[in-house]
């Protein structure tokens, strides 16, 4: 589904990937893992197309990505939901959830997304009229996560979805994230700095350090690493 190549991307005269390659095939739960600078975020911007690239290549179900304008991605099926939840405080739970359902198959499948979405978030159901910014921040993690949802994507990519959450809280989230995966059958490509978390859902991960990829392997393989329990699992 996805497939990037030989990617390098900066900014300014800091390079942030250095030539970095993965893939993600359909129906996948890819994790991918690193320290803070690492390019992972960078390498979702440029994804999404709010950063552009020097150099390199980036392929979604077979058609050049770099050459679609960043406002018509999302409309190919990529939801892009970002570091830091980036609600629109103004605007009710429900204003933020229609927000993302400008694509085509998003208005096209309204109804059913938000069913769908308060079935997952039950407190957003509660919450619909309730200014965003006024929510706590786990529910502002489940407005961004619904908001991504609405737009009926085929790849659903997730930054730090755990950052600044209590821990049971950061479960539950990853707990939903799981759940959807398993009942939208959706291509799920998850950035995340809690790596047990992170790599006991996937089905394959990547470690990447100073924008490059160090490892990459199916969850059991990267989880038994000794590299990767001793710098990232605290073992």
């Amino acid at each position: 589904m996805l497939e990037i190549k030989q990617l390098h991307a900066g900014y300014g005269g800091i390079a942030a990937l250095n030539g970095i390659s993965l893939k993600v095939d359909a129906g996948e739960f890819v994790s991918i893992v690193g320290p803070n600078g690492a390019g992972k975020t960078t390498m979702f911007k440029v994804i999404s197309g709010s950063v552009v690239p020097r150099s390199g290549a980036i392929t979604f179900n077979g058609e050049d990505l770099l050459a679609v304008p960043a406002h018509r991605r999302a409309h190919l099926g990529i939801a892009h939901v970002p570091e830091g939840r980036q609600v629109f405080p103004q605007l009710t739970v429900e204003e933020n959830l229609e927000m993302g359902a400008y694509t085509e198959a998003g208005r096209k499948d309204w109804d059913s997304n938000i069913d769908y979405i308060f079935q997952l978030f039950p407190i957003l159901r509660e919450r619909r009229l309730q200014q965003a910014g006024t929510l706590s921040g786990g529910q502002q993690q489940m407005v961004a996560i619904g908001r991504g949802l609405a737009s009926s994507p085929k790849l659903l990519m997730l930054d730090e979805p755990s950052m600044g959450l209590a821990p049971a809280v950061a479960d539950s989230i990853f707990e939903a994230v799981v759940d959807i995966r398993r009942q939208r059958n959706l291509t799920v490509l998850l950035v995340e700095q809690r790596a047990v978390e992170a790599l006991e859902s996937c089905d394959r991960g990547y470690v990447i350090e100073t924008g490059n990829v160090m490892l990459e392997g199916p969850q059991a393989e990267l989880l038994s690493d000794d590299r990767v329990r001793q710098a990232y699992l605290g073992m």
